[in-house]
């Protein structure tokens, strides 16, 4: 288990943030070779083949990466920092959101809403306790409320594959603490 967990968090890193560590590079989309993925993971000394990360991508509980149908094609679906368009379609959100964070962000966020930070967009939940667990992930879990009907009027939204909701940004006057 542990080396799925090393394996996922070094999939993470080339896939979103640096491609040019593992010699990858990503297409406009994101999407890198799976040859070249595979062949980075034997440079790095990580034992994945194909069946390996077939399962990851399947078995992960948070659905992170996506394959090609052909598995020519390994991808993050969000959380990037690195500039890709993942040719997300907009979506209109259902009236509600959620986001977790923990105390030590909160009156940041409540005084100025929450940004993107490094990352292309701002990353929300459709149900309390995702972002609980996105929360927690960092100490004790807090739960903004995001009024994600009145949002989309000045603001779009995409829903990545795995459920996440995304947007540019959320002004505080969208926000409540739960």
């Amino acid at each position: 288990m542990a080396d799925q967990v090393r394996i996922s968090k070094t999939l993470s890193y080339w896939l979103r943030h640096r491609p040019d560590e593992a010699n990858l590079t990503l297409t406009t989309q994101g999407w890198a070779d799976t040859d070249a993925v595979l062949a980075a993971f034997e440079n790095a000394g990580l034992p994945v083949d194909i069946e390996t990360l077939l399962q990851l991508v399947e078995q992960s509980d948070k659905q992170r990466f996506e394959l090609t149908a052909d598995l020519s094609q390994v991808r993050a679906r969000q959380g990037h920092s690195v500039s890709i368009a993942l040719d997300l379609p907009p979506v209109t959100p259902p009236p509600v959101l959620y986001h977790g964070t923990v105390d030590r962000f909160l009156d940041a966020i409540m005084a100025s809403g929450l940004s993107k930070m490094k990352r292309h967009h701002v990353h929300l939940s459709a149900d309390i306790e995702t972002a609980r667990r996105v929360g927690a992930r960092r100490g004790r879990a807090v739960i903004l409320e995001i009024d994600a009907a009145r949002l989309q009027e000045s603001r779009v939204f995409y829903v990545t594959g795995n459920g996440v909701w995304l947007t540019e940004a959320v002004p505080p006057s969208f926000l409540r603490r739960l």
